[in-house]
C-alpha cells in the first residue's frame, strides 16, 4: 500500500453526479435551458460565498435568482428550490455500485476514508441519507470551515481530523476546483479519476500534469492502493 493508510475523496463528479432530471429541473421554472440556467447558479463569486459559510436553503435560492434579469415570483423560487434539492438528494441516493464496491473493499483493507468537499448547505443536506456516509470516517464540508479546495487550509483541517501526514494519505478526484493541485502541493498523492465524467482535452492536459495516477474505471483504485 506504498505506506498510505488514509485517502480523502472529492463528492462531486467523483462519487456522485448530480444529473438534471429527464422531467423537470429548476431551469425549466424559468424557461431557460440548462446552460443559462447554471451560468447564474454556478456564478464563482455567489458559489463561493455559499461555499464558504451557513447559509439557509431558501437564502442560497433567492441569491441566485437575485442576480438573474427576470421577475421572478415566490412560488416560482420555492418551486426552484424543490427541484435543487430533490436533485442532490437523487445524486446522493442513487450512488454508483461499483463505487460502492470499491469504497466496501477498501474499508476491508483497513484503510481510514475521509471527504473533503466544496459544498453548500444544499449539496448536502441529503448527505445522512446516503449510503456514502456509512463508509467515510470524517467528512469536510468547505461550508462548515470557511475554505474551498484548492486552498491549502482544508487539507491541512482534514489531514488534522484523520491524524495522518500527507505521506501517508491519497486523495482522488475529478480535478474540479484544481483540487488535485492543492492536494499535490502539500505532498499528498493524487488520483485522478475520470470514471463519472469523462473531461474535455484542455481540462484533461490542465489536471493531469498534478496526478500520480489516472483512472477511467473506479475499480482501479484498488490496483494502485
Amino acid at each position: 500500500m506504498d505506506n498510505k493508510k488514509v485517502i480523502f475523496f472529492d463528492l462531486f463528479h467523483t462519487l456522485i453526479h448530480p444529473d438534471y432530471s429527464s422531467e423537470k429541473n429548476e431551469n425549466d421554472i424559468l424557461e431557460m435551458t440548462p446552460d443559462e440556467w447554471e451560468s447564474y447558479a454556478e456564478s464563482k463569486e455567489l458559489y463561493s460565498k455559499r461555499a464558504t459559510c451557513y447559509m439557509s436553503p431558501e437564502e442560497i435560492i433567492n441569491d441566485i435568482v437575485n442576480i438573474i434579469p427576470k421577475e421572478i415570483n415566490e412560488f416560482q423560487k420555492e418551486e426552484i428550490l424543490k427541484l435543487r434539492l430533490s436533485r442532490m438528494k437523487n445524486a446522493l441516493t442513487n450512488v454508483d455500485p461499483k463505487i460502492l464496491e470499491t469504497l466496501k473493499a477498501l474499508k476491508q483493507m483497513g484503510i481510514k476514508l475521509c471527504l473533503i468537499s466544496n459544498a453548500d448547505t444544499i449539496d448536502v443536506m441529503y448527505w445522512n441519507d446516503s449510503i456514502l456516509s456509512t463508509y467515510f470516517d470524517n467528512v469536510i464540508f468547505s461550508y462548515e470551515i470557511g475554505y474551498l479546495k484548492p486552498e491549502p487550509q482544508i487539507y491541512k483541517v482534514a489531514l488534522d481530523v484523520m491524524c495522518t501526514t500527507p505521506n501517508q494519505s491519497f486523495f482522488i478526484g475529478d480535478g474540479g476546483s484544481d483540487e488535485l493541485k492543492g492536494a499535490k502541493g502539500l505532498g499528498i498523492s493524487t488520483i485522478f479519476t475520470e470514471y463519472l465524467q469523462k473531461k474535455d482535452d484542455i481540462h484533461y492536459r490542465k489536471i493531469i500534469l498534478y496526478a500520480d495516477y489516472h483512472i477511467s474505471d473506479f475499480t482501479e483504485v484498488l490496483e494502485i492502493i
